[in-house]
């Protein structure tokens, strides 16, 4: 605790990514204003003059907009990341322990899969399943694979190079359990690290899906389809651009602050 206040960055991002969840969460069980709610009346109101943030075109609250969103935006990021991650790190120390032609031909599949961009494979998966949530889910951890895998085989053969772990196999311990009880404890930090970063690119990425069309579908709101109904509206009324686009910008500085900040903390070879 006392060397957390020595890397302010980490300070930052806690801060704005402790933000970000209370708000998300926030939304399950209170909003200014039920999100779907429409006061065409009181519609392209400026912040303050119609509750706290104004109203879009369709005289929707922007500051449950924004709410919601950021709940839609943090599940479906956290979901895909979680799934890409598991799957990712779950290959690269299967790789580092098998090693020989199966682990070539594994991360050559993975280039393969890594030079997809997302937004592609979600346009092809929509093609299949239709926009949606499941849609950018599965399009967004299928990007995530490929870079955890390789993030973990790069960092798990530095292990498998250490005098403990040849030890291990000298005592004739199998190569599951080395790479269970050495291998993962001693990377953990690398992927908590990598995960925190991959969040904030998730959310990115999530935000782009849903600007095309390929996100959750109306009247779910998202960040991303907020700026799209926006460009319309961009003379008229600025701030339902800039609201929307202010939250992704902290929400991925915060976790590329606390991605930042926890391999300072976190790595043993910082002082």
């Amino acid at each position: 605790m006392r060397r957390l206040f020595y890397h302010p960055a980490l300070l930052i991002g806690l801060a704005l990514t402790g933000a970000l969840i209370f708000v998300a969460l926030l939304s399950l069980v209170w909003t200014p204003q039920p999100p779907t709610k429409m006061l065409i009346l009181q519609k392209l109101r400026p912040p303050f003059s119609h509750g706290l943030l104004g109203t879009d075109h369709f005289g929707r609250d922007l500051a449950s907009l924004l709410m919601v969103g950021a709940w839609n935006s943090l599940s479906t990021a956290v979901l895909a990341v979680a799934i890409g991650a598991g799957l990712g790190s779950l290959i690269g120390v299967v790789m580092a322990a098998v090693r020989g032609w199966t682990e070539a031909l594994v991360m050559r599949c993975c280039d393969v899969v890594f030079a997809v961009p997302p937004i592609l494979s979600a346009m092809l998966l929509g093609a299949f399943l239709g926009p949606g949530r499941f849609t950018a889910i599965i399009a967004i951890a299928v990007f995530m694979v490929p870079v955890f895998a390789r993030m973990t085989l790069g960092a798990a053969r530095q292990i498998w190079t250490r005098d403990y772990v040849k030890a291990a196999i000298g005592m004739g311990r199998s190569r599951s359990r080395i790479t269970w009880v050495h291998v993962l404890p001693n990377i953990a930090h690398q992927i908590i690290v990598q995960i925190t970063v991959q969040l904030g690119l998730a959310i990115l990425t999530e935000a782009g899906l849903s600007f095309l069309g390929l996100g959750m579908p109306p009247p779910a709101p998202t960040w991303g389809r907020m700026l799209f109904e926006a460009q319309t509206y961009l003379e008229q009324a600025p701030w339902l651009a800039l609201l929307p686009g202010l939250a992704i910008a902290l929400a991925v500085l915060g976790f590329n602050m606390l991605g930042d900040g926890l391999r300072d903390l976190l790595d043993p070879r910082v002082h």
